[in-house]
């Protein structure tokens, strides 16, 4: 394969496949119950990849520790990480707002490296975390002046929810770099779906009518995010650590919160503002500037990132 395809193409593709999260969730709000859907996911993804794994004699993990540590890790990345996204976007966030606060992730990532991985930033991480936020701010800030969906009280919980699924994820990938930083790739996302689904459909069944209509946009948005995200994405991900590209991956990851606007105005009809583009430059140059961490917090943020 060219080495181009390897250190370009792919890395692109991956990104390309990740900032679909909160589209296929946009698309599916309207036909499934969020929660509901995810279980069937979770089911279809994690049985589909056993099988593959299963095929291809891959090694399962062998102490007891490490299928808790599989399953803690899959209720951080799977449940409470895309639960959360779905649930808010279900109840009216915005899809480009949903991938920006999903993009502070690696910021997070970033600026807690020191007190949780002993890890010191540079100046240049220091101040990509600065500009990040401060691209968030401005973002937020005509919503916040009460021209948008913070207008009203209750349109401010998805967004505190979305941010609850952040903080999530950023905490599953502390927890892979200190207890998943080896082993099958492959039988590891099994054991997360396995730990992921029971919570997901426990709340469910508590919350929800388990409504899934069977109509193209959720058929449709269930195979793209079981095969091409939940499944195609971890292939390429383990393609790429095998030729050493997983950092071009997350220098990528800045590209998320425009792409996932582009994708949110050009099937939905989202805009923002002048302001608001600005500020979401601001965040990806700040995550562009941040995301540069060391190597074993990098890979489990691409890990982190096969969740979605």
């Amino acid at each position: 394969m060219p080495r181009s395809v390897i250190t370009i193409g792919i890395p692109a593709l991956f990104v390309l496949l990740w900032s679909t999260g909160q589209i296929s969730a946009r698309f599916a709000a309207p036909y499934a119950d969020p929660l509901t859907f995810l279980s069937i996911r979770f089911g279809l993804a994690g049985g589909l990849i056993a099988i593959y794994a299963v095929l291809a004699g891959a090694t399962w993990p062998r102490r007891r520790i490490d299928w808790v540590h599989g399953l803690v890790s899959g209720v951080l990345l799977h449940a409470i990480y895309l639960g959360t996204v779905w649930w808010a976007i279900k109840h009216g966030l915005p899809a480009g707002i949903s991938g920006l606060i999903a993009a502070l992730q690696p910021l997070l990532t970033a600026a807690l490296a020191g007190p949780l991985a002993g890890e010191r930033l540079s100046v240049r991480q220091r101040l990509g975390v600065v500009v990040g936020i401060c691209g968030v701010v401005l973002v937020l800030y005509p919503k916040l002046a009460g021209t948008g969906f913070f207008a009203s009280g209750g349109d401010t919980i998805p967004a505190l929810v979305n941010v609850v699924g952040m903080i999530g994820v950023t905490a599953g990938t502390f927890y892979q770099k200190r207890f998943l930083h080896s082993g099958e790739l492959r039988t590891i996302a099994v054991v997360q779906y396995l730990g992921a689904t029971p919570p997901v459909l426990l709340v469910a069944l508590l919350t929800e009518n388990l409504r899934f209509e069977i109509v193209w946009p959720s058929v449709l948005s269930m195979a793209w995010s079981v095969l091409a995200m939940s499944i195609g994405a971890i292939a390429l991900m383990l393609m790429m650590i095998r030729q050493g590209a997983v950092s071009r991956v997350a220098s990528l990851i800045y590209l998320m919160p425009p792409t996932i606007a582009f994708q949110a105005w050009l099937f939905f009809d989202e805009t923002l503002s002048a302001v608001q583009i600005a500020g979401m430059v601001g965040t990806a140059v700040g995550v562009y500037l941040a995301v540069k961490v060391a190597p074993a917090v990098e890979t489990a943020t691409v890990r982190a990132a096969v969740s979605r």
